[in-house]
């Protein structure tokens, strides 16, 4: 009924961890957040275990403001937290009342 999987196709790496894991002790992970359309699309994994741990909001915006915060290049650490956290309060606001 269902072709089968090429040998070597029933494990995959966990993109959090990096842990090598049989494929039924992982979880399908798109980057777009809409697992259900699945016309050319390449899946990540994530670990059962690293599943748990992450949160489950939603990110609607998200990949876009990240997309914005790196258009000036590449950035240190300090360098990309200072510009999501300018471009946050200037989309949102501040998370403190009284900014």
């Amino acid at each position: 009924m269902w072709g089968s999987r090429k040998r070597g196709e029933d494990r995959v790496d966990c993109v959090a961890c990096g842990r090598s894991v049989e494929r039924s002790a992982a979880r399908e992970y798109d980057k777009e957040g809409d697992r259900w359309s699945r016309r050319g699309k390449e899946f990540e994994h994530v670990c059962k275990t690293c599943h748990r741990e992450l949160c489950h909001q939603p990110r609607d915006e998200l990949e876009n403001l990240l997309v914005d915060v790196e258009a000036d290049g590449p950035a240190t650490q300090e360098e990309f937290l200072a510009r999501y956290d300018e471009l946050v309060r200037e989309r949102y606001g501040s998370l403190r009342s009284g900014d």
